[in-house]
C-alpha cells in the first residue's frame, strides 16, 4: 500500500481590523497555497457572506470531482486505444441547509461531453465512464452519490 500526502496551507485574509468581533466584521476571503503552484483566491459561497468573485470550498468539492473523473477516464481511454480530442464537463453538485443536520451535498453530476476520433468505439467510450468513477479517488472519498450524464459524439472526419 502506498500513501500519499497532500501539504496544503489556507490563510485568512479578511481580518477588516477587528477581527471575528462579530458575524458580519470580517471578510471570509482567504488564500490557498500548495508549494510553488499558483494561489487559490478563496473566500465562501456568496449565501455565507462570500464574494462571489473567489473560488469557495463548494465549487472546489465539485471542480475536484469532475477534474479527478476527467483524469481517470483519459487514462483508460488512452489505455483501451480510443482517441479522445475533447472533453468538457458542466458538472453541478447540490448541498441542502437546515433543520437540525449540518449542511451537507446530496449529489454531484458530471455531465462530460467527450468527443472520440471512431464511431465504432463509441458504446466502448461511454462505458469507461463506470470505470473511472470506481477508480476516482475524490469519488471513493465522498458520502454524497456521484451521478454521470456523459455524452460521448465522434469528430467529424
Amino acid at each position: 500500500m502506498r500513501e500519499h500526502t497532500y501539504p496544503v496551507t489556507v490563510e485568512w485574509t479578511g481580518n477588516t481590523g477587528v477581527g471575528t468581533r462579530d458575524y458580519r466584521s470580517f471578510e471570509r476571503s482567504h488564500v490557498i497555497r500548495a508549494g510553488s503552484k499558483p494561489e487559490i483566491s478563496g473566500s465562501s459561497d456568496p449565501a455565507f457572506r462570500g464574494d462571489a468573485a473567489r473560488w469557495n470550498p463548494e465549487d472546489l468539492l465539485v471542480g475536484a470531482l469532475a477534474a479527478c473523473h476527467k483524469l481517470w477516464y483519459l487514462h483508460l481511454c488512452a489505455t483501451a486505444g480510443i482517441v479522445v480530442t475533447a472533453y468538457v464537463d458542466e458538472a453541478t453538485g447540490t448541498m441542502v441547509e437546515g433543520g437540525s443536520e449540518p449542511g451537507r451535498f446530496t449529489e454531484v453530476v458530471l455531465r462530460p461531453r467527450v468527443t472520440i476520433t471512431e464511431a465504432a468505439r463509441v458504446e466502448d467510450a461511454q462505458a469507461l465512464h463506470a470505470k473511472a468513477h470506481a477508480r476516482c479517488f475524490i469519488a471513493n472519498s465522498v458520502s454524497c452519490p456521484v451521478r454521470h450524464e456523459p455524452v460521448v459524439t465522434v469528430a467529424d472526419a
